[in-house]
């Protein structure tokens, strides 16, 4: 069934019990009320705080699903979605899918230019913009806005390029839509995170939405009575298709705006939230603020607090063993996927694992795994191969770009790009990325493991490990590292930390500098390529 569904059987089911909660720790305000919004301010959390009901979720995607058909918009066509996280935003989702139209989340990192670019390769009929991209939008109006809709949200005076979303469907009709969809109809169209370039526009069924709900309840067992806090980007999949879980089961969320540590433990304390998400730069701000001691577990209401989980990224083992220090009675899982693959759980570790924590796991519920080599024959166990997956989850394609999607999809099967091998017990190991491999003197260097290694030294907070351009050996290895706050750190330290690796596989030089992740926290190392790639370097030193 459409995904649309779980909403109408969440409202018929639990239409008076709040279903989504929006927090703002930076925000402050006066109690105030609108339509069916009320600001609450209880005493446990004197900042701006919103929570609606399944009946007012629901109501709010009727209204903009008949908004849009009266305006022409129908099955088929395509409404971008460039917002901040808020109240607003997953009602307007699921109004665009109410239309049989598709979802075009998008990047609130993109500038005027991949705006525009992203709204031309996914042919978007619509685009709906919160205030903070006014200044964006309005750069490249006179270029987007031919026979495309401009919808502002957000309230304050709506620029004279856009109409008023709020104003717009205040008087449309709350009923549901009668719009007859299925499993095999297009829902959504995801972008790529751009870190190899311009992102690639990728195309998802209804299936694919469907199949999240089910996979990511399946690995973690959601209830009504959990609740979920969703910190990261709603644009991405990873945040969304992690609250799908609960939303199947018709469970809260809670979306926090801000990742300080004291932000995240107030609002599990404060919403009494059971399960919580987080990349790993989070869990490391968070177990640093532990260790000095700004932040203190007793001060909190952390008992009901039963699933801590990461993905987007390699998790180090050091993390993990540090975590447990501090939350022995936590589950933990880690979750491994792609937007290609609409989002976490093709691979995934499973909280019954916790003895195998630096793989990312096994195949997630109703997908297929395997890692082949460059011919797409199968490797043995313990060999490195391209890893691939297959399931419900797989897009349909990269929407426009056939070269792209015969490179991709082969046979059904999703070639991800990252390298990985099986050990003896059918546990699957990330290496790296296919792309990122450092090719030195002829050796295989996998940023990863000396990422990973690094993240033990006691005073890095974060490393980054790319390749660099070298005449003798072709390339490379360069460790970018970021120091934790009121820690020093020296590259003699660093190097005599790297002694346990094989000669190889240590850093050639060592740069002191912020690692620069994206909103999903994955390293952009393009970025530090470009930074670092040239004769130019500066404080450093060539270890080679």
């Amino acid at each position: 069934m459409p995904i649309t569904e779980i909403l109408e059987k969440n409202c018929a089911l639990y239409g008076n019990d709040v279903c989504l909660v929006e927090i703002n720790p930076e925000r402050h305000e006066k109690r105030h009320t609108w339509k069916e919004y009320e600001l609450i301010e209880p005493s446990h959390a004197p900042y701006y705080r919103r929570e609606i009901t399944w009946n007012i979720f629901n109501e709010k995607a009727n209204r903009f699903a008949n908004f849009l058909l009266g305006s022409g918009i129908k099955k088929g066509n395509k409404v971008a979605i460039l917002m901040m996280n808020g109240l607003e935003w997953l009602p307007i989702y699921f109004g665009v899918l109410k239309t049989g139209a598709l979802a075009v989340p998008m990047n609130f990192r993109y500038t005027s230019e991949e705006i525009k670019y992203c709204l031309t390769l996914a042919e978007a009929d619509a685009l709906v913009f919160g205030p903070e991209f006014i200044g964006r939008i309005e750069e490249i109006a006179e270029e987007i806005n031919h026979k495309r809709m401009l919808l502002y949200t957000g309230g304050g005076e709506c620029p004279p390029f856009a109409e008023d979303y709020s104003l717009l469907t205040a008087d449309c009709s709350s009923a549901s839509p009668d719009i007859r969809l299925t499993d095999e109809d297009d829902a959504a169209i995801y972008f790529s995170s751009g870190t190899t370039g311009f992102p690639k526009a990728i195309l998802h069924k209804h299936r694919s939405l469907m199949h999240a709900c089910a996979c990511e309840q399946a690995h973690h067992g959601q209830t009504k009575d959990d609740i979920f806090l969703c910190i990261p980007p709603l644009y991405h999949t990873g945040a969304k298709m992690h609250w799908f879980g609960s939303f199947l089961v018709g469970g809260k969320g809670i979306l926090l705006k801000g990742t300080d540590p004291k932000y995240i433990f107030e609002a599990v304390s404060s919403e009494k939230c059971t399960i919580v998400w987080l990349l790993v730069p989070w869990a490391q701000d968070i177990l640093n603020a532990l260790d000095r001691g700004d932040l203190k577990i007793e001060d909190y209401q952390l008992s009901q607090w039963r699933l801590m989980h990461i993905g987007a990224q390699p998790v180090p083992q050091s993390l993990v063993k540090r975590w447990k220090q501090y939350f022995p009675n936590h589950q933990y899982d880690t979750n491994y996927g792609l937007s290609e693959s609409i989002g976490p759980g093709c691979v995934h570790l499973g909280v019954e694992n916790i003895h195998k924590v630096g793989a990312i796991g096994v195949p997630g519920y109703g997908w297929e795994v395997k890692i082949v080599d460059e011919n797409g024959s199968i490797v043995k166990k313990g060999g490195v191969g391209e890893l691939c997956v297959r399931g419900p989850g797989v897009m349909e394609c990269y929407f426009n770009d056939p070269k792209a999607t015969a490179e991709t999809l082969k046979d059904g099967w999703l070639y991800t790009g990252d390298m990985a091998q099986e050990d003896e017990d059918g546990f699957i190991f990330l290496v790296d990325r296919k792309k990122d491999v450092i090719i030195t003197g002829g050796e295989n260097i996998y940023p990863v493991q000396i990422e990973n290694f690094l993240s033990a030294h006691p005073d890095i907070k974060d490393v980054a490990v790319i390749g660099l351009p070298d005449k003798r050996l072709g390339e490379i290895s360069a460790a970018i590292i970021e120091v934790k706050q009121d820690h020093t750190c020296t590259e003699e330290s660093v190097m005599a930390f790297c002694h346990e690796l094989p000669r190889y596989k240590r850093p050639h030089r060592i740069i002191f500098a912020k690692v620069p992740r994206n909103p999903t926290g994955k390293i952009e190392k393009p970025k530090l390529r470009v930074t670092y790639g040239a004769d130019s370097i500066v404080a450093t030193q060539n270890k080679g």
